[in-house]
């Protein structure tokens, strides 16, 4: 499937941005330092936001696109799956996404995730009907979420500025980076899946992921802007960090710390 990306790369192109609309060594590189990742959300707005006029018209941007297509499709999805389906689609998506969960685990050197990931693959794969069902967290095995951006984070490369991005939503340059690496070069289980098969299940992955984010929408309070931003912010770091909670990089008395497993 990567080789049809670059025979037809406009299509490539819009495949690659449908799929964040809902929604990466030297021995002398060392692992992040936590305290550098505090410092950096404890910086002012304007240090991590610099580009805040120009990613708030974006955002606008993406809210219109979303309010007048990707929304009402998600929410007639929602209407006609049954929760146990709506389920089940959620599931083997994310069990594809263990082969990358793997690869990142073994670039950042963490070989108990690694571990974790084949295990959660093989179990959910074997005894979850392909997938469907998460038989893995049943058992207590937990995922693991690792992408190349994190990789990227974990050996010291500074996230840069907050970007807002077209139809991609929130991210930064490195993130951009790892998503791009993650889904062009780095080994994928859609790379099994032909044309035009594939088209219709990044449709399906697309959708299922956006209505799945249909109830934290209830959450959002405030300027939605400032909450999406807050909300990736922490949950990058909170990834990055394996956990390690970090303070609120722009905290207010306002309820804004949600930390959106999506973002």
């Amino acid at each position: 499937m990567r080789d049809f990306f670059f025979r037809h790369p406009v299509i490539g192109a819009l495949i690659f941005i449908c799929l964040c609309s809902g929604n990466a060594v030297a021995q002398t590189v060392q692992p992040v330092d936590p305290d550098m990742a505090e410092r950096k959300l404890d910086a002012p707005p304007g240090e991590v936001d610099p580009y805040e006029d120009w990613n708030r018209k974006v955002y606008s941007f993406n809210e219109t696109i979303d309010n007048w297509f990707l929304r009402p499709v998600a929410k007639g999805y929602r209407t006609v799956m049954p929760g146990f389906a709506d389920r089940a689609v959620t599931n083997f998506f994310n069990n594809l996404t263990e082969i990358r969960n793997l690869a990142n685990s073994i670039f950042q050197l963490k070989g108990e995730s690694a571990v974790v990931a084949v295990g959660r693959f093989n179990y959910n794969t074997i005894f979850g009907l392909g997938g469907l069902i998460d038989v893995a967290t049943m058992f207590g095995l937990h995922e693991r979420p690792e992408d190349f951006g994190q990789t990227l984070g974990y050996w010291g490369l500074d996230s840069g500025p907050y970007l807002m991005l077209p139809f991609l939503g929130p991210s930064n340059p490195r993130d951009f980076g790892g998503f791009v690496s993650d889904n062009l070069l780095l080994p994928s289980a859609w790379d099994l899946a032909e044309t035009p098969d594939v088209y219709y299940a990044r449709a399906l992955q697309i959708v299922d992921k956006r209505a799945d984010l249909i109830p934290a929408e209830g959450f959002i309070s405030g300027d939605g802007y400032t909450f999406v931003r807050n909300a990736y912010l922490q949950r990058r770091a909170y990834l990055i960090n394996d956990g390690r909670t970090v303070d609120d990089p722009f905290a207010s008395d306002d309820n804004e710390d949600l930390m959106l497993e999506d973002f």
